[in-house]
């Protein structure tokens, strides 16, 4: 099945890799390719600090249950627009121009009823410049793929590639492309501008077993082209956005992938970026990040949300412009990596961008293997069959350890699915018993699970009212959709395997102006907050809010999928979790009916595609 390098399709000439051993000389290259833009650590250098960033755009999540008019009049004090990442929680907001950014994250992060908010930092491209040479993919050997592909070689599985785009022309890529999109020009414009995106897809996936070029970790897997990036003149490489790289991830998961590859970085110390790949976890996907190619370490806190991967050389040794920490969960090789390049070609690259895509093609083989396992199954797997390098257990500098193709999908594939039957646990922290609350009221909850939580529901005397699928789970919970007098609120967390586990019920007193319509001829206002019009994979988190003229609390909705009734709830607020993988391809569509006091109603609609 493997497929050799130096073969006619090969248009370069042989040449020398130069070795880059002093980090002295790797900053000098690396000054070609930018500057870092992640927070700068303690003790890095004032030069580090000046970090760059949109100017007049940052990104924010609201609290769970927020309705999209009360979220734009707080954003309207600083002029801010909020644009909707697929159908996740997260917003991308356009300031005006004269707009300070770094302060309106600052003042936004303070307020009760955001989760947070981030300026939309600039992030360099990991990869370390290197010649072009004749090489043969030792990688391949390295991490025991021939012995994986005995079994598996990705069939079935879906690796969103989020770079600089893909060379729809390579002819080792081109049997395995899907539909992609581009976040940078938002059209469907996916050609590589940099080269980078090229050679990282070939990396997890160029095309096996057709007698050409070189062979891709996961070859019969299928790749998903999402440009997030674009190419810098001035500094002569390529550069993303947090907030295209976030859009990306989303896109990847509500369109079917499993896996999204980002060789951008460090990536995993921005808290966008771990919401967004844990919406995909969400989905049972999981997102495999660069470590980056700074050579320090990188003093980020680790996170489960995605896989942070070091680069080893072929003595299984991390190399001298690899960054690390306690956030590495893998290492694997990345050093002379043998790939696809724009224009047909195939090149020796090196990186953690390299490094990154072998993980994903692994993780790829272990899905197609077994698809019935999840992405936190894969995810402990892959870490338990690692080859462990360095200090015993996991490390600053090789995470759980080195990755092993043929270890991992054999244990992949005798894994069975265990029962899980241990519920979460959960506790509301805020408000307190017997408080009073008007107005919006801010919902902090507490919640744990052996496995993992994948989502809280707030229920408001006995109705759903929001969901919130990423810790630290918060709402914003609108106390006019009841009577005044005292309500009852009880969060209730779920996992994977649909275990739930309700917290005590917190009693508040519930205290707001009421008004009084004479005759009530106005319909009440309804919204179907997500999902939007679009792709919808998985379990879709369906959230909708009504208001009145005569008080929310006189409301009663009704939630219809394709003309059935799936909810009802009186009040402001209702949620419902939708689990798309039990209907048929194709478009659905979910509308919501809201009826006031004096028998007004008002309807909307959206219509995914599955």
């Amino acid at each position: 099945m493997k497929k050799f390098a130096g073969s006619s399709s090969v248009s370069q000439p042989p040449r020398r890799v130069r070795a880059v051993t002093l980090n002295a000389a790797l900053h000098v290259l690396l000054g070609v390719t930018g500057l870092a833009c992640l927070p700068a650590q303690a003790g890095a250098p004032a030069a580090a600090k000046a970090l760059e960033y949109a100017k007049s755009r940052i990104l924010i999540a609201p609290r769970a249950g927020l309705a999209p008019a009360e979220l734009a009049k707080i954003l309207a004090s600083y002029g801010g627009k909020a644009a909707k990442m697929g159908q996740s929680n997260l917003y991308v907001v356009e300031l005006p121009a004269n707009a300070a950014a770094p302060s309106v994250v600052e003042q936004l992060g303070r307020h009760q009823h955001i989760k947070f908010a981030e300026l939309d930092r600039r992030i360099k491209v990991a990869m370390v410049p290197n010649d072009p040479y004749f090489g043969s993919e030792w990688h391949l050997n390295k991490v025991g793929a021939p012995t994986a592909w005995n079994t598996t070689q990705g069939s079935g599985v879906t690796i969103a590639v989020l770079d600089s785009g893909v060379d729809g022309a390579h002819p080792d890529l081109v049997p395995n492309l899907v539909a992609g999109y581009n976040f940078y020009d938002n059209n469907t414009n996916t050609a590589d501008v940099c080269g980078h995106g090229t050679a990282v897809a070939g990396t997890a996936a160029a095309a096996s077993n057709n007698s050409i070029g070189v062979a891709g970790v996961a070859g019969q897997a299928k790749i998903m082209p999402i440009r997030v990036a674009y190419y810098d003149a001035t500094s002569g490489s390529c550069y993303a956005y947090t907030s295209t790289i976030a859009s990306g991830i989303t896109y990847a998961a509500d369109h079917g992938a499993r896996i999204a590859n980002i060789s951008y970085g460090p990536l995993a110390g921005s808290t966008t970026i771990q919401n967004a790949a844990q919406y995909m976890k969400s989905k049972g996907g999981l997102v495999i990040v660069s470590a980056g190619n700074d050579g320090i370490n990188e003093n980020i806190t680790p996170t489960t949300t995605m896989i942070p991967v070091s680069a080893t050389d072929t003595n299984d040794v991390i190399t001298s412009w690899s960054s690390y920490g306690s956030f590495v969960a893998v290492a694997a090789p990345g050093a002379g990596i043998w790939t696809t390049s724009k224009g047909g070609i195939y090149q020796a690259w090196s990186g953690t961008s390299f490094s990154s895509p072998l993980t994903a093609g692994v993780v790829g083989l272990m899905m197609a293997a077994n698809p019935a396992l999840d992405g936190s199954q894969v995810e402990s797997l892959l870490y338990s069959t690692a080859v462990d390098l360095g200090s015993a257990g996991r490390d600053i500098y090789y995470g759980y350890g080195r990755v092993n193709a043929g270890a991992a999908v054999q244990a992949a594939v005798a894994a069975t699915s265990t029962v899980d039957t241990q519920a979460p646990t959960a506790s509301i922290s805020a408000p307190l018993a017997s408080s009073t609350v008007s107005g919006l009221v801010p919902v902090n909850v507490s919640a744990a699970d052996n496995v993992g939580v994948s989502r809280v529901e707030l229920q408001v005397n006995g109705s759903t009212v929001a969901t919130d699928t990423a810790s630290p789970f918060s709402f914003s919970w609108n106390s006019t959709g009841v009577p005044n007098g005292m309500a009852n609120l009880v969060a209730v967390a779920y996992d994977a395997a649909g275990n739930a586990g309700a917290s005590a019920t917190v009693a508040v007193n519930v205290a707001n102006s009421t008004t009084t319509v004479a005759t009530d001829t106005t319909p009440p206002v309804v919204a179907i907050t997500n999902p939007v019009a679009g792709a919808v994979s998985g379990t879709v988190a369906v959230s909708v809010n009504a208001s009145d003229n005569s008080g929310a609390a006189g409301i009663s909705q009704q939630l219809f999928i394709d003309g059935v009734l799936k909810a009802k709830t009186t009040g402001a607020m209702l949620s419902y979790n939708w689990n798309t993988r039990k209907i048929a391809l194709g478009s659905h569509t979910v509308k919501a009916v809201a009826k006031d006091a004096a028998g007004n109603t008002s309807t909307a609609s959206v219509t995914v595609t599955r």
